[in-house]
């Protein structure tokens, strides 16, 4: 009796174990019908879904153009989930795998793209702030992606874009900085204004931030006493800008001269320079 019982439960439970098993649901279906599934996944914002049936894909047709391609959707699904990162890392693991396949410059671009989202939080989110009020780091990383990417391939339908990014993210890393210069003159921590405005200078050359950059040079250096040196810069600043507040003075003893400098404003692409600075090669 006490056998009878113990292969009863016994049953029971092999029942119940079969009854919670998850079905696969991809189990019989080809590469190419999962890849459709995906697809419509992708389609109907289910990220996560689409990603898992990627994946499968991936294993499946391993070597295979639609292998190939599934990596790259399911990079842009990670992407397109907030999952930035992930995207990075899958882009990464194919121009490993294929170095000279034929949408890296897709590949490319998608890389850029989660670059640049890489640091957003579930606060900024929330509160947005200007790409010129946040940690530069992923901006410029993004920069480098996008220049990669045109300079590599000037013909490619993703490098118009892509340079018109990077005049963007230039103009709002250079008004970081300038941001960060101001703080500290306004802080009284005028040689680290100075190295931030010379940074500007070297930088970004043509753009409207020369003329705050060297309005805070003339009044760092007077600040510290520095008269040659602030001569020297309101030269240059008198000769580039003469309609420049300071320009119109000879010494900083004007009420108006004591005015921090106003915020620059996002200005057309600057004409071509004599030499390229660094965030230019177009």
């Amino acid at each position: 009796m006490k056998r009878i019982r113990l292969l009863m439960i016994a049953l029971v439970l092999g029942v119940t174990a079969c009854a919670t098993e998850t079905k696969d649901p991809t189990a019989g279906m080809t590469a190419q019908q999962i890849y459709d599934e995906a697809r419509d996944f992708m389609s109907a914002v289910q990220y996560d879904k689409a990603i898992e049936y990627f994946d499968k894909v991936e294993g499946l047709a391993a070597g295979t153009i639609l292998g190939e391609q599934a990596q790259l959707d399911k990079a842009f699904a990670y992407h397109r989930n907030g999952d930035h990162v992930l995207a990075i890392a899958t882009v990464d693991r194919f121009m490993r795998l294929h170095p000279n396949h034929p949408a890296t410059d897709y590949a490319l671009y998608l890389k850029a793209m989660a670059s640049y989202k890489v640091q957003d939080t579930l606060l900024e989110r929330w509160f947005p702030q200007e790409l010129a009020e946040r940690d530069t780091a992923a901006a410029k990383t993004a920069f480098a992606n996008f220049k990669e990417l045109a300079q590599r391939f000037p013909e490619s339908k993703y490098s118009e874009d892509a340079k018109k990014r990077m005049r963007y993210i230039a103009h709002s890393l250079v008004t970081s900085d300038l941001k960060v210069a101001e703080f500290y003159f306004s802080r009284g921590a005028y040689v680290a204004s100075i190295n931030r405005a010379q940074d500007i200078l070297k930088d970004y050359p043509n753009t409207d931030a020369v003329e705050k950059a060297l309005e805070l040079l003339v009044r760092n250096y007077d600040k510290l006493g520095l008269k040659q040196l602030r001569d020297d810069n309101l030269r240059v600043l008198k000769r580039s800008f003469p309609d420049n507040v300071l320009s119109k003075s000879v010494f900083l003893d004007t009420p108006d001269a004591t005015k921090p400098p106003t915020a620059i404003k996002a200005p057309p692409p600057p004409a071509e320079p004599a030499k390229k600075p660094w965030y230019r090669f177009w």
